[in-house]
């Protein structure tokens, strides 16, 4: 497998280079990174060459972090974790919003965003275990995980990494009601933050509907279950 490459955009230069030093040495992580000052650096830099995986801190200077994330998600899919120095749901929601896969709030354990980064990769390479393999079709709506495709009536549709994996853990199941904290583990694998993140599946629900139903206001496929949680079904 390549080196898979790693834009860090950060303005405090001591985070930047011991971000650098730990994702290149870490073990089996072969990664080659990339630091930059802040958000309009990144972007321009995410224009010029390809990259694997971007992480933004929020408070730099030009261009925070999540204008950097909103620029970037316009013409790309490419995975986004935010760095947040504010530990509020607000951030976190936010940055989601504008489709951000991941967050790590500072400060935060270099061991810890290293898993981050793998568990973020595995998503979007095809190395995370999942209880099917098969293409999901529900109605119009197709799924291949193999692939890593999503289309809607013979449509390609544009998801970031987390939302294919929810959409796909629901779609593969037809039918089938899951309540927020069980998407939670599924999709982002850290149930013992699930008590203060609960309106991140909301969150992610909410941009799905945008991209995959007709009227996001009377969905068809992803479906409230009122006191539940969320299912996908084919549409009557």
């Amino acid at each position: 497998m390549p080196r898979r490459r790693i834009l860090i955009a950060d303005d405090d230069p001591n985070i930047g280079m011991l971000l650098q030093a730990s994702l290149e040495d870490s073990e089996g992580g072969d990664f080659v990174v990339v630091t930059v000052s802040n958000g309009l650096e990144a972007v321009e830099c995410f224009r010029q060459e390809p990259f694997d995986l971007i992480i933004l801190d929020v408070m730099m200077p030009y261009v925070d972090g999540f204008a950097a994330c909103r620029t970037i998600r316009e013409s790309s899919d490419v995975p986004i974790i935010i760095l947040t120095a504010r530990d509020g749901t607000d951030d976190v929601i936010h940055g989601f919003e504008l489709g951000a896969d991941d967050y790590v709030t500072k400060p935060f354990r270099i061991r810890e965003l290293q898993a981050r980064v793998e568990a973020v990769l595995r998503r979007v390479e095809g190395g995370r275990p999942r209880a099917f393999t098969h293409v999901a079709r529900v109605g119009y709506l197709e799924v291949d995980p193999i692939r890593h495709q999503v289309t809607m009536d013979g449509e390609e549709v544009q998801l970031t990494p987390v939302e294919f994996e929810l959409l796909y853990f629901l779609a593969a199941r037809p039918g089938e009601v899951f309540d927020r904290a069980t998407l939670f583990r599924e999709v982002w694998g850290r149930a013992y933050e699930y008590g203060r993140q609960t309106n991140l599946i909301d969150v992610c629900v909410r941009r799905l509907r945008e991209k995959i139903e007709i009227d996001p206001s009377e969905p068809e496929y992803l479906l409230t279950v009122r006191g539940v949680g969320y299912k996908v079904e084919e549409p009557c």
